[in-house]
């Protein structure tokens, strides 16, 4: 086990540098001069918009920008590692204070439209294939391909539109309270639930297929009984594997939802940095991604061997299964 746990966290360190190697050489290589963009106002105006030569090579000296790029990937590396992630151009203010404000509307959307979405997703999956009548069994099967196809901004602007301007249920707009995450959370978890019914459901018909059900069903279980008892945990592992992949997505997912709905959280901010190339937010926004993907697959690939005991014996040393074999 300390081997598979010391594997994948190799792994997630890896995909984090590659990320931040990545991001480093997309921005450096844009044909923009933060000095300029600082000059001309980006930090709160404190340089005015009329620097001269002189000025702007003083604050590409200030900030490094005049040293050689390999220089420049170190030292910014280094940095990063230590949890220094520098300053915004625009505002002045520390990069990590800025993820720590916008970050808790966000995750609290993330965080309700991926259980909305399980739960929703799980729960048509297991109808569908537990249903024998031919239509509705197609009725359902085809519901998840529908939610897949709709665009998150429009089912966004129905749900406004029904249940804001409509009904006047909950509010349309902002970040005021728990009644103003639904809507977006709802929005959110529309194509991930369905993905997860065509995920779950192909999954479940699969393990109903296995000798051993049969057996479950010949020693006199009933058909929901055997799903629920000896299918479903069994059908469960895709499922979290994409629940993993799903929840890193859900934060960039964010930018299109705030934006509907004109809250203020991570998505706001990648969009505001990425418009006035804000390198160092620019930069903290794709490092920090990148760690909560290999956090949410590292916890996955450790529930692996919890959910399978096949997995679990395969991580067992050699000599323990040789010793239970004599």
């Amino acid at each position: 086990m300390g081997r598979y746990l010391a594997s994948r966290v190799g792994q997630a360190v890896v995909v984090v540098w590659a990320a931040f190697t990545l991001a480093f050489v997309i921005l450096y290589a844009m044909p923009s001069d933060p000095a300029e963009i600082i000059a001309s106002g980006g930090l709160q105006g404190e340089t005015g918009s009329e620097a001269g030569a002189q000025q702007l090579e003083q604050l590409r000296a200030e900030m490094g920008l005049d040293q050689p790029l390999v220089i420049q990937y170190v030292t910014r590396l280094v940095a990063t590692a230590s949890g220094n992630w520098g300053v915004s151009y625009q505002t002045g203010v520390p990069v990590t204070e800025m993820l720590a404000v916008a970050l808790p509307p966000t995750i609290a959307i993330a965080l309700l439209g991926l259980g909305i979405a399980v739960i929703v997703g799980m729960v048509l999956g297991f109808v569908a294939t537990f249903t024998r009548f031919g239509p509705v069994r197609q009725l359902l099967y085809s519901l998840p391909s529908i939610g897949a196809s709709v665009p998150t901004f429009w089912s966004a602007l129905l749900l406004i539109q029904l249940f804001s301007f409509g009904l006047r249920l909950l509010p349309a707009f902002g970040n005021d309270g728990f009644a103003s995450t639904i809507l977006p959370a709802v929005a959110l978890a529309i194509p991930i639930s369905a993905m997860i019914a065509q995920v779950f459901g192909k999954s479940l018909r699969s393990v109903m297929a296995e000798p051993f059900l049969d057996t479950a069903r010949a020693k006199g279980a009933s058909r929901l009984r055997s799903m629920i008892g000896h299918a479903v945990r069994n059908a469960l592992l895709p499922v979290l594997t994409i629940v993993g992949m799903i929840f890193g997505a859900l934060l960039s997912g964010a930018v299109v939802i705030e934006t509907v709905f004109g809250r203020q959280g991570f998505g706001r901010m990648t969009v505001e940095a990425v418009n006035a190339q804000d390198i160092p937010v620019v930069m903290g926004v794709v490092v920090f991604s990148a760690l909560v993907f290999v956090v949410a697959t590292l916890v996955v690939d450790l529930m692996y061997p919890l959910l399978d005991p096949r997995i679990r014996q395969g991580l067992r040393p050699a000599r323990t299964l040789t010793a239970k074999a004599v």
